[in-house]
């Protein structure tokens, strides 16, 4: 970002005195502040006025910056910001996994696993039937130009509805030792 990013961001005028921007930010942290203002876009607008008021106060203790001094200071910023990100990373990455266990997302996920297991039962054994009752009522019920009933077609849906529930009971085998394996792990 450009200086003049930043102060576009407080809402202020480029070479804003270091009062302007202490009064902007203040302002901005008050009107998107997670714990007040819970609007989705709420928090990343807290966190880039943040990081703007940050680089805008380093910055401005030095009097006079020259374009090499402020690529140099952006660059080092940069390099802070990834740095920090960094941190953020290893510890989401060092979180225990019993608290995102407890956590709403691992919850939904846990029906979500559940309910597609069930839907995939279901559409094979709805498959299966009528498979089995078309062909039935095709051979009680021949259409008159068919003198063959379709034999093809009825060994081909069985073989779908057999993949079907061979997929379905696939992944009831692999939710169950997932469960087994967490219990054990308690």
């Amino acid at each position: 970002m450009l200086i003049s990013e930043y102060y576009a961001v407080l809402g202020l005028p480029v070479n804003s005195s270091l009062e302007e921007i202490k009064k902007a930010y203040r302002k901005k942290a008050r009107l998107y502040h997670p714990d007040i203002n819970h609007d989705p876009g709420a928090k990343e607008k807290f966190i880039l006025a943040t990081e703007a008021y940050d680089f805008l106060i380093e910055s401005h203790n030095r009097e006079t910056i020259d374009e090499e001094d402020y690529f140099r200071i952006v660059e080092e910023w940069r390099k802070y910001r990834q740095d920090r990100s960094r941190q953020r990373a290893q510890y989401y990455a060092r979180s225990s996994f019993e608290r995102f266990r407890n956590s709403k997302y691992y919850k939904s996920t846990k029906i979500l696993n559940i309910s597609t297991i069930i839907f995939n039962f279901a559409i094979a054994l709805m498959v299966l039937i009528f498979t089995i009752f078309g062909y039935i009522l095709r051979l009680r019920n021949p259409l008159p130009e068919d003198k063959h009933p379709p034999v093809l077609a009825f060994i081909l849906l069985l073989i779908i509805s057999l993949i079907l529930f061979s997929v379905a009971l696939l992944s009831l085998k692999s939710w169950i030792d997932l469960n087994k394996k967490q219990k054990m792990k308690r």
